[in-house]
């Protein structure tokens, strides 16, 4: 269970929590948590959802008790181009600089706008799955996800003002 099931334990949990040692001890807390709640588990139940779930709830509670909010890192893999060439040095100091501003822009959100995005979008979880982590109805996902990408959106185009505005100053 725990081989299974470490990689996106950690990554919920870093969802919740952000960076810290508090994200291996909530993810550790979380699986001997649900090793002994296995009795109580449905059989008709999806597994992972569920798992996930307690592993959400282990990381709120120490947020909650340590009374602090911190914010989402999550690492983003290196992208390379398909038929694995490398790309220009030009391209890839672009990317991890775009990668930056949208992680810097993610950061900045509301805690359940981090969470709809980072389940749907940097977890790959389905709609369905997503539901079931955050114990919120399928239907809210959509609409909790669309006002969140609305906003994302909006706040990278200003960021995009922000630098060509800083770049026309920098040549005039």
């Amino acid at each position: 269970m725990v081989r299974r099931y470490q990689g996106i334990a950690t990554r919920v949990a870093y969802l919740v929590l952000g960076t810290g040692a508090d994200v291996e001890e909530a993810v550790q807390e979380a699986f001997v948590k649900a090793y002994y709640a296995l009795p109580r588990f449905r059989q008709e139940s999806p597994f992972r959802p569920w798992l996930l779930t307690i592993v959400a709830n282990e990381a709120r509670n120490r947020r909650k008790s340590a009374a602090r909010r911190t914010r989402l890192a999550l690492r983003v893999a290196e992208g390379r181009p398909s038929g694995g060439a490398a790309p220009s040095p030009e391209v890839a100091v672009l990317e991890h600089e775009q990668r930056e501003q949208l992680m810097e822009a993610v950061n900045a959100m509301r805690e359940e706008d981090r969470l709809v995005i980072g389940c749907r979008y940097f977890l790959a979880l389905s709609e369905r799955e997503t539901a079931d982590t955050l114990r919120i109805p399928p239907g809210t996902v959509k609409s909790r996800l669309a006002r969140a990408l609305r906003r994302l959106r909006a706040t990278l185009e200003e960021q995009e003002r922000v630098t060509l505005a800083g770049e026309e100053r920098s040549d005039g």
